[in-house]
Formats: C-alpha cells, sequence, structure tokens
C-alpha cells in the first residue's frame, strides 16, 4: 500500500507521463490560472465597466500565460517540440481556440440563457479546462516526437 509521502512526492514532486498524475497536475495548474482569468474578469467587468467579452479575452490571455509557465514546468515531462518558441506559438494556439470556444459559450450562456456573466464564465471556463486540457495531453505535450 503506498504511503502518503510517496503519494504526494508522485502528485507533486516527481516527473511522470502518468495520465492521473498529469491530469491532476493540470488541474491545479488551471486552477490558480483559473484564478488569475476569474479575478481579472470580474474586476474589468464590475469595477472598470468593461464589456464582458473584452474582459474574458483580457483576463482569459493572463490565465493562458500562468498556465503556460506552470504546464511546462510542473505538468508535462515532454514536448513534441525542441524548440521552445514553436511551442509556445502552439500552446497558444490550442488557448487562442479555448479563448474562442469561452467567448461563444460565455455569450450564449449570457445572452440566450440568460445566466448571469460571472456564472457563465465559470461554466465556460469547465468546458474549455477540457479542451486545453486534451489538446495539450494528447498533442502538444505528447511524447511521441515523430509528427513534428
Amino acid at each position: 500500500m503506498p504511503s502518503f509521502k510517496n503519494e504526494f512526492n508522485r502528485l507533486f514532486i516527481q516527473k511522470n507521463d502518468q495520465f492521473f498524475t498529469q491530469f491532476f497536475r493540470c488541474t491545479v495548474a488551471g486552477g490558480i490560472a483559473f484564478m488569475v482569468d476569474f479575478s481579472t474578469f470580474a474586476l474589468l467587468t464590475e469595477l472598470c465597466n468593461l464589456h464582458y467579452i473584452v474582459s474574458n479575452t483580457i483576463s482569459f490571455t493572463f490565465g493562458v500565460c500562468v498556465n503556460y509557465f506552470i504546464t511546462v514546468f510542473w505538468v508535462f515531462t515532454s514536448s513534441k517540440f525542441e524548440n521552445k518558441k514553436l511551442e509556445f506559438l502552439s500552446f497558444t494556439i490550442i488557448a487562442i481556440i479555448g479563448l474562442i470556444l469561452s467567448n461563444l459559450l460565455l455569450w450564449g450562456f449570457t445572452h440566450f440563457l440568460g445566466i448571469h456573466h460571472l456564472l457563465s464564465k465559470a461554466l465556460s471556463a469547465v468546458i474549455a479546462y477540457i479542451w486545453n486540457f486534451l489538446m495539450k495531453k494528447y498533442w502538444l505535450f505528447n511524447s511521441n516526437k515523430n509528427c513534428v
């Protein structure tokens, strides 16, 4: 039976490619990035009175930057790309698609379903998170380097 120390090390310290560990770490990284994203979104919409789509675009960008650094240094152990600029560009493309998805969902939840924009933001973030994790796990940070 694994000890608490072994499990803690596996989840937080040791590098590994196990799906559960990466999913857990990606969730932690996503949670931190979401806190940056959501608090920036709330600040921009509630205090600065920016339109929620503009606020989402700005806040999402901040969250993506935080997420990239945590993801590269802690979540995934390998990348298809030797060139870090190409890796960041690919990460950004995934994020832009995620942003488009997030903005469309945010708009649809708010405009068509009448859900408050803060709750709509949370709902759209969960769906965008699933997109981002799957693309990072199976495309960007896949250890199979024969695609690029």
